[in-house]
């Protein structure tokens, strides 16, 4: 099934979804020589892009918030008196996924940090070589049942999370909030948590909603948390299949209304390649709704490694 284009979406042109795809979920089989030549080959031969160049991070003063987007899912969130990673992933290669743009950071670019959020467990968000080497000591909170795979990772304490349960440190709260998405790390493994969260700091909130699928909890997380930042993804939404655990542009657009955000930055997505949209598909779609929709003001589509003050 081709992605609707009832939300302003021309799917016209795009090549035929291979066949071994069509039904493919995160618990059904699929044939390994389409993954290895859609999503190994194909990137393996693909030339990595994006430029480093040592950020420039300002000087905060107290009510004032700043956003780098490192790649990916991964995000530094700095206040005058608070550093902290989400999702942090620095990696080249996940496996046999190659990285197709370059890390918006390096590890040696990071400043000291506080906090490091985890909203799931799956290789792409949690990427323990990247954790080890971040700078000591810190404060790792994440979902129920992934505290033993944070063992040996330098965090001086690490805190498990419930849908809705908050913790508490000096003057921040992170509470933990529900997706539509699954949090193991291995085939198997079913009894890991997952979820996003709501960062509450100076007056400012920063919500980063992890992995997920459209469902009608977004709502009552706008209702309780009033989120001002709206990290949200947009990108691995297609074959039609994977919106089961993933969202596009279209249905994110919905969340941001939905949250009652002010600001929407898009994530998770022109990193790696994890499904058979094209890379670049995703910011042009949902440029092309903000326009049509006439929220473009509301919209920051960062650039890796460049800070931006809210």
């Amino acid at each position: 099934m081709e992605p609707s284009s009832g939300h302003g979406h021309a799917a016209a042109g795009r090549r035929k979804l291979p066949k071994s795809f069509k039904e493919l979920t995160p618990t059904k089989a699929f044939n390994p020589r389409t993954f290895f030549r859609e999503m190994v080959w194909k990137a393996l031969i693909t030339k990595r892009s994006g430029e480093h160049q040592p950020p420039k991070f300002p000087k905060l003063e107290r009510g004032q918030l700043a956003l780098t987007w490192i790649g990916h899912a991964s995000f530094l969130v700095q206040f005058n008196d608070l550093n902290a990673l989400i999702d942090p992933n620095f990696a080249n290669w996940l496996f046999l996924l190659k990285r197709l743009r370059r890390s918006g950071l390096k590890l040696a670019d990071l400043p000291p940090i506080d906090l490091v959020l985890l909203t799931h467990a799956h290789f792409d968000h949690f990427h323990k070589p990247s954790i080890r080497k971040l700078p000591h000591p810190k404060i790792g909170v994440m979902p129920w049942g992934m505290a033993p795979l944070a063992k040996g990772l330098g965090f001086s304490r690490v805190v498990e999370l419930k849908w809705w349960e908050s913790f508490s440190h000096g003057d921040w709260k992170v509470t933990l909030t529900p997706c539509k998405h699954w949090g193991a790390r291995t085939i198997t493994d079913k009894h890991r948590g997952y979820g996003g969260f709501v960062l509450e700091h100076q007056g400012r909130t920063v919500y980063h909603a992890g992995d997920s699928a459209y469902f009608d909890g977004f709502k009552e997380i706008g209702a309780r948390l009033a989120p001002e930042i709206a990290l949200l993804p947009i990108g691995a939404y297609y074959p039609e299949s994977f919106r089961k655990v993933h969202m596009g542009p279209d249905e994110a657009v919905k969340v941001f209304r939905e949250v009652k955000a002010k600001w929407f930055i898009p994530m998770h997505y022109g990193t790696f390649k994890l499904s058979f949209e094209e890379m670049d598909e995703p910011p042009r779609w949902l440029r092309d709704i903000a326009r049509r929709e006439q929220f473009m003001q509301h919209l920051r589509i960062m650039e890796e490694g460049v800070p931006e003050v809210f």
